[in-house]
């Protein structure tokens, strides 16, 4: 299932957003050891969590975390100006038709084939939220290695800036530009269905 979580649904989807939390301090903090801030001892919870944040969730039938993603305008401040901007050659690319993906969540503990269904759902959700809210171009902050990954689904991706390392990490500023024929790109890379509809419920 495909829940899209906002400031008008947010009470409502209480559990599945506790879920998400939950599943993304087992990812960034146990895994990953991000300092990062941590609620009750199980939540990854920061201060970009507020009531703008949009969150694109994948549950299974049970409503249980399988993967996620939080968007973020670019109309105020977001992880990569406010943290990241030597990251980005240039100006950070900000406006209402640009939005961040951040904290890119695949639950631990899952099957293989469960866990790739998962992102592809969350990937092709990603695209379609996109021409749905006339996004044209979504922006974020990856580790090397996964930006690589993220380089090749067949979207447009590419690279703000040159790779910097932080705290450790080499981290890279990208740009995805959404347009008509992104779902097809994915397709052709064996991710999703190409333009048909998304094969989940909508919460």
């Amino acid at each position: 299932m495909l829940h899209i979580v906002d400031f008008q649904n947010r009470n409502r989807e209480c559990a599945v957003l506790r879920g998400m939390f939950e599943a993304r301090k087992q990812v960034f903090v146990d895994l990953l050891q991000w300092d990062l801030p941590v609620l009750a001892g199980r939540y990854e919870v920061d201060h970009f969590d507020d009531g703008e944040a949009i969150y694109l969730i994948v549950t299974d039938q049970n409503r249980a975390h399988l993967a996620s993603a939080r968007l973020l305008a670019t109309t105020k401040p977001a992880l990569l100006d406010s943290l990241y901007p030597d990251l980005v050659d240039g100006p950070v690319p900000r406006g209402p038709d640009i939005f961040e993906i951040t904290r890119f969540c695949l639950s631990r503990g899952v099957g293989a084939k469960l866990r790739r269904e998962a992102r592809d759902l969350l990937l092709v959700a990603l695209v379609q939220f996109a021409l749905d809210q006339g996004i044209r171009r979504y922006t974020g902050v990856a580790e090397l290695a996964w930006f690589e990954q993220v380089a090749r689904f067949g979207w447009n991706c590419r690279a703000l800036g040159a790779p910097q390392l932080h705290e450790g990490r080499r981290l890279t500023a990208l740009s995805i530009e959404v347009a008509t024929d992104t779902l097809a790109r994915l397709a052709a890379q064996g991710i999703g269905s190409g333009g048909a509809a998304i094969a989940a419920q909508a919460a």
